[in-house]
């Protein structure tokens, strides 16, 4: 009934989120105000929040592409990149347009996140430090500034990183430095 109603009476103490289901209230506390990761890769041992990130990822090792097109060939590892080839490529779906510039989205949520940057509203606030951001995926993204663990190491040089893309981005510059060739 929460979800006609809009009724969302459990609010986290943490932040001025509020949720219609208890369990998506501690979802958003394990994923946004936790540094928690018990989920871990087997191909690689990346850590993730969230079971169904970690499966996500795995297919990155695999290449598994269980989303397949009704229409051709294609097939994806997510089903957003499904729904936005239907919309794209065989004008199936329905189109979210934002009412203040009229860019189209392929998802509610992506244009919920769009507007929110025309309002201005930054209502994730870091618990380490006064910066605050657009969506709970951004605050996610700047929490390892604070923190000494380092999951990404380069294979060249043993360097170690907080972030995924520092880290490629150090792999390409030093497969130079290395003689490396190849890398992409």
């Amino acid at each position: 009934m929460r979800v006609h109603t809009g009724e969302k009476p459990h609010k986290c103490s943490l932040c001025d989120e509020s949720f219609s289901d208890p369990s998506n209230l501690q979802r958003h506390k394990r994923c946004v105000h936790s540094n928690s990761r018990p989920y871990d890769c087997p191909y690689c041992g990346m850590l993730f929040k969230i079971h169904s990130k970690l499966k996500r990822h795995v297919r990155i090792h695999t290449d598994a592409k269980p989303y397949s097109c009704r229409h051709c060939l294609h097939c994806f590892g997510r089903p957003d990149q499904l729904k936005r080839h239907l919309l794209m490529s065989h004008n199936e779906g329905t189109w979210f347009t934002c009412d203040i510039c009229q860019k189209k989205f392929s998802s509610k949520h992506d244009l919920k996140l769009h507007v929110q940057r025309h309002e201005a509203v930054k209502p994730y606030v870091c618990s380490e430090c006064p910066k605050r951001f657009y969506t709970a995926a951004e605050l996610t993204h700047h929490h390892p500034v604070h923190s000494e663990y380092k999951q990404f190491s380069c294979g060249l040089c043993d360097k170690q990183f907080a972030r995924k893309g520092t880290v490629k981005k150090h792999f390409k510059k030093c497969s130079v430095e290395h003689g490396v060739t190849g890398v992409v």
